[in-house]
């Protein structure tokens, strides 16, 4: 059976949300120090402290917003240890991930200059858990204001004249956990008060987003949005893809079954279930979607690889990886008239992450590909899609085969993407265009694809999945059919063919 859908080219539905492409780098495992900061003086060639190839892999794919420093390390981290010369930085345990010493050498200043480098959104999470409503209060008054204060002459003793932007403040992170294991009662009027000393300052103005539920605990989600839901601007939402059981092994990240494949991509579909019935509620008390929701913790969660620390939470990254992400975006842009960010976890060696490194080398993962490939749909207008997909059966389970969304950018530009999670057979897909033609366009496809269930890139083979042109293309002047092939996520570009241009004009 051919999956079919109809792409309504003049029906946008909302603006993608560039931040839907959101990162999250906290100080766990090697994410930070070693993935993202060397130091000045380390043989690793390096800007400042920021390794020089990381820096241009992420500016590559146009990261837009940058959350930082967790996470559950958040809840423990106290920003005035991490300012100053860094070798008068008071040294911390770092107790949820692997009881290490951190130095601090990676603070506030190091944070904020990355961003600037990466031309990217700073998004900082707060300490709720264990920290002060005055050590909060002080951080945004050191971070952003423009006068003479105490904390704004301390930022310039330490070498930053100007006040830095800050758009996006967390105040707290899993504080139904790991964060001060609250009821949502006591930490709705916590975030009451603690919001309040979040202040703007200047024309800087915050955009604040409170600690929202873990997977589907709805209750949390009904007590915040009834009782803080006027003084947030978000509210977030934490969802990893586990393929097996969190405390008893959630499986491996490249020694895995046909059923855990497929078990994978079920539980990463449900996150459409997840957004939807929180939005729900949040549509009860705000039903003109003024609270956005954000998804600043998603991504796939596996055992460790062996042989290393297990608080490190260091995992490899196959094809199946690649097809969870795609499938988030999907689902993200579906939702785009209430979902304004997400951010996967994490950036650099540290569970779903885009790049990883050993030492001086460093290698990009799948899903780094599919980021690549998708940047096109940021802030773009998503088209209505009407579909009809081909089943994919496994031991008497169904999915849909297929995947798709569309978007059309401020230049006209139709970008389609497409997957298909069918481990083992290819997909046939008629698209119908309604609402322009094709008779004068051009398509040009990339596609990421792998021969085996666990394909991966090693520091030994970097280039073992990487995209390339995709041509399976049939186009006519209001149809196009593609062939994608097994295990795939397909990009397709239609823009105005040059030549028919020059010819009309």
């Amino acid at each position: 059976m051919k999956s079919k859908a109809i792409i309504n080219v003049d029906m946008p539905k909302g603006k993608i949300n560039k931040n839907i492409y959101g990162h999250f780098a906290e100080h766990l495992g090697r994410c930070i120090y070693e993935g993202i900061w060397v130091g000045e003086d380390s043989p690793i060639p390096n800007t400042n402290g920021i390794r020089n190839d990381v820096l241009q892999a992420l500016k590559n794919l146009k990261v837009p917003v940058l959350r930082w420093p967790g996470g559950c390390f958040a809840d423990e981290y106290h920003w005035k240890d991490g300012v100053g010369p860094r070798e008068q930085r008071k040294k911390m345990i770092n107790t949820h991930w692997g009881g290490v010493i951190e130095n601090n050498h990676f603070g506030t200043h190091e944070f904020m200059m990355l961003c600037e480098m990466l031309e990217c959104e700073p998004y900082i999470c707060g300490n709720v858990g264990s920290g002060t409503v005055q050590e909060m209060s002080e951080w945004i008054e050191y971070m952003t204001f423009d006068g003479e204060s105490p904390m704004a002459n301390w930022r310039k003793e330490n070498g930053r004249e100007k006040p830095w932007k800050l758009k996006y403040f967390g105040v707290g992170n899993e504080n139904w956990g790991c964060g001060g294991n609250m009821r949502p009662e006591y930490y709705a009027d916590l975030y009451r008060r603690y919001q309040t000393y979040v202040r703007n300052y200047g024309d800087n103005q915050i955009y604040k987003i409170a600690c929202g539920a873990n997977v589907d605990d709805y209750y949390w989600t009904e007590v915040l949005m009834k009782n803080a839901g006027r003084f947030m601007d978000g509210l977030s939402l934490h969802y990893y893809t586990i393929p097996g059981n969190f405390w008893l092994g959630k499986g491996s990240a490249t020694d895995f079954t046909e059923d855990e494949w497929f078990i994978t991509l079920k539980k990463a579909l449900y996150i459409d279930e997840l957004i939807t019935r929180h939005s729900t509620i949040m549509d009860k008390y705000d039903p003109e979607k003024r609270v956005g929701l954000i998804v600043d913790e998603w991504g796939t969660w596996y055992d460790v690889e062996p042989g290393t620390n297990p608080g490190f939470l260091y995992q490899q990254n196959t094809i199946r990886d690649a097809l969870v992400a795609a499938l988030h975006f999907h689902i993200f842009h579906n939702h785009c008239d209430r979902v304004r960010m997400a951010n996967i976890a994490q950036t650099v060696n540290v569970l779903q992450a885009v790049i990883l490194t050993r030492g001086e080398q460093m290698i990009l993962t799948p899903t780094y590909h599919v980021f690549d490939m998708y940047k096109v749909h940021q802030d773009a207008e998503l088209l209505a899609i009407e579909s009809s997909c081909a089943e994919y059966e496994h031991r008497g389970e169904t999915l849909p085969q297929v995947s798709i969304t569309a978007s059309k950018n401020g230049e006209g530009t139709v970008h389609i993407s497409l997957c298909n999670i069918d481990h083992r057979n290819e997909a046939v897909v008629d698209l119908e265009f309604r609402g322009d033609s094709l008779a004068r366009k051009q398509v040009f496809g990339t596609m990421l694809t792998a021969n085996e269930m666990n394909a991966h890139n090693t520091f030994e083979k970097p280039d073992a999945v990487k995209p390339e042109p995709f041509r399976q293309i049939e186009l006519g002047q209001h149809t196009l059919m593609a062939k994608l092939p097994p295990m795939s996520v397909v990009t397709l570009a239609i823009v105005e063919n040059k030549a028919a241009l020059i010819e009309r004009q």
